[in-house]
C-alpha cells in the first residue's frame, strides 16, 4: 500500500481524502495556495506545502508545482479529488512518467471518456443509447447549424471538456445558436483551455440519473446503484438523492447494466460515473462519463456502506474488487444538500467572508462533509460550496423528515448561505412526492 498520498485539491474533498487515508494508515500531504494557508486541510494533513498564489492557474492547476511538491515530500501517489486537475489526462500521464501513481483512471481512459464528444463517439460504436446529435465534435458554428436543422430545435451546445454547467447553452432557433455557440465556446476556452464543442437534441425536462461505477485492473466492473441529480440550477447540481424516486427495480437493472457496459467498452478502471437523461416514458440516453469521484458520492456510500475513496485507493494500489455485482445491496435512502456561500435572493451571488458563528447538525445517520470552522475566512477565489449535508434513513419520506430537522439546525453566521433556499426546496410538495425534473428550480424561481 502507498506510504504517502498527496491530495491535489482543497476544501471538503481534501479533508474527506485525508480522513480516509488516516483510517488506512497512509500519511498525507496537503497542498495549498497562499490564500488557503489557514484552511482545514492544511491542518489535518501530516504535511502541508504551499504551491503558489491564490489564482487556481498558478496553484491548484499548475501541474509542475504539484508534481514538485509530491517529489519533495516523497509522496508516491496523488489523489486529485474533483474539479481542478481531476479529469486532466496530461496530469495523469505526467504522474505516470514521474513514477507517481495517479489515483484514478489512466490518461488514455480520460481522453476517451473525459472528453464529452469523444465519449459520445465511443458510446455510439458500442450501441449505448445516446441523445441524437453530432457524431463527435462540431467543426464550427456553420457545422452546428447544419446538425441543428437535421435533428431539430431546441438543441444544447456543450463543451467537450466541460463540467459543472460551464460551456453549455440551449438554443431554440438559428439566431440563438449563432449567439450561444460563440458564448459557450469562449466560456469553455476560459474554463478548460479547450473550445471544442458538440451538439445534441435538447431533451426537455428530463430526470438526470447517474450510476456509480467501480472497476479494478482485472476486468471486474460493478455499479453501486443510481443517484438522482435532477435538482439543478443552470446545469449545476443543488441536491442529490439515492435511490431515485423515478426508477423501479427493473429499470434500475437495465440502466445499471448499460452503465457497466459503457465502462467496460473502454476497459475503464477506478471510480467513475455514467450519466443519463431519463424521460417520462422511461427512455434513457447516455450523456457523459465523469472519470473521477463526484461531489455527491456520499449518498452512494450511505445506501451501500462502501467507502468510495478507500476503494479508489485500493484499486490504484492494484487490489482486486472485493465485491461482485450480487454483493451490492441498496438499502434505505440518502439525500445530500450542497451548502453554498451565496445569496439566493440576489441571483445566487457568491458571498465570501469570515464565519463568525457555526453550528453543524449531528445525530444518528447525519453526516456533514465540510472544511469550514468558526473564524474561517472563505476566499472569493474558488467555488462557493462550503459544506455537504447528508442524511440517511430507512425510506425516502423518513430521510426527508430527518433532513428537515438537520438543515434547520445548520447555522452559519457572518456570511450569506443557501440554507433557507434548501429548506424551502425540501418542503416543496412536488419534491416530497418525488415529482421533479431538471427544470424544477428554474420553474420555481419563475413563479
Amino acid at each position: 500500500m502507498f506510504n504517502k498520498i498527496l491530495i491535489a485539491n482543497r476544501g471538503e474533498i481534501a479533508v474527506r481524502v485525508i480522513r480516509a487515508c488516516r483510517e488506512m494508515n497512509i500519511q498525507t500531504v496537503a497542498v495549498y495556495s497562499e490564500v488557503d494557508r489557514g484552511a482545514l486541510h492544511t491542518q489535518l494533513a501530516d504535511e502541508a506545502i504551499c504551491i503558489g498564489p491564490a489564482p487556481a492557474k498558478d496553484s491548484y492547476l499548475d501541474i509542475k508545482r504539484i508534481i514538485s511538491a509530491a517529489i519533495v515530500t516523497g509522496a508516491n501517489a496523488i489523489h486529485p479529488g474533483f474539479g481542478f486537475l481531476s479529469e486532466n489526462s496530461k496530469f495523469a500521464k505526467v504522474c505516470e512518467e514521474c513514477n507517481i501513481t495517479f489515483i484514478g483512471p489512466t490518461g488514455e481512459m480520460m481522453d476517451k471518456m473525459g472528453n464529452k464528444s469523444r465519449a459520445r463517439e465511443t458510446m455510439v460504436k458500442n450501441n449505448i443509447p445516446v441523445v441524437p446529435g453530432s457524431d463527435g465534435a462540431v467543426k464550427d458554428v456553420e457545422d452546428a447549424i447544419q446538425i441543428a436543422e437535421k435533428i431539430g430545435y431546441p438543441v444544447i451546445i456543450k463543451a467537450s471538456a466541460g463540467g459543472g454547467g460551464k460551456g453549455m447553452r440551449i438554443a431554440n432557433n438559428k439566431d440563438e445558436l449563432l449567439h450561444s455557440f460563440k458564448m459557450a465556446s469562449t466560456e469553455a476556452k476560459n474554463a478548460f483551455g479547450d473550445d471544442t464543442m458538440y451538439i445534441e437534441k435538447y431533451v426537455k425536462n428530463p430526470r438526470h440519473i447517474e450510476f456509480q461505477i467501480l472497476a479494478d485492473n482485472y476486468g471486474n466492473t460493478i455499479h453501486l446503484g443510481e443517484r438522482d441529480c435532477s435538482m439543478q440550477r443552470r446545469h449545476q447540481k443543488v441536491l442529490e438523492e439515492s435511490p431515485s424516486a423515478a426508477i423501479n427495480d427493473e429499470l434500475r437493472k437495465k440502466m445499471g447494466d448499460i452503465a457497466v457496459k459503457a465502462a467496460k467498452s473502454i476497459k475503464y478502471r477506478n471510480a467513475g460515473t455514467v450519466e443519463f437523461l431519463l424521460n417520462d416514458s422511461e427512455e434513457f440516453y447516455f450523456i457523459e462519463m465523469n472519470t473521477r469521484i463526484q461531489v455527491e458520492h456520499p449518498v452512494t456510500e450511505m445506501v451501500t456502506g462502501i467507502d468510495l475513496i478507500k476503494e479508489q485507493i485500493k484499486i490504484s494500489n492494484g487490489d482486486k474488487l472485493q465485491y461482485a455485482q450480487e454483493d451490492v445491496k441498496i438499502e434505505g435512502h440518502a439525500i445530500e444538500c450542497r451548502i453554498n456561500a451565496e445569496n439566493p435572493s440576489k441571483g445566487f451571488r457568491p458571498c465570501p467572508g469570515t464565519i463568525d458563528f457555526l453550528h453543524i447538525p449531528s445525530g444518528k445517520d447525519i453526516r456533514v462533509d465540510s472544511a469550514i470552522y468558526c473564524g474561517y475566512k472563505i476566499p472569493p477565489t474558488y467555488d462557493s460550496m462550503i459544506a455537504k449535508l447528508i442524511v440517511y434513513d430507512k425510506d425516502r419520506q423518513n430521510a426527508i423528515k430527518k433532513l428537515n430537522s438537520a438543515i434547520g439546525e445548520f447555522i452559519v453566521k457572518g456570511i450569506e448561505t443557501n440554507i433557507d433556499f434548501q429548506y424551502d426546496l425540501i418542503n416543496n410538495t412536488e419534491f416530497i412526492e418525488g415529482k421533479y425534473n431538471t427544470a424544477f428550480i428554474e420553474n420555481l424561481m419563475n413563479k
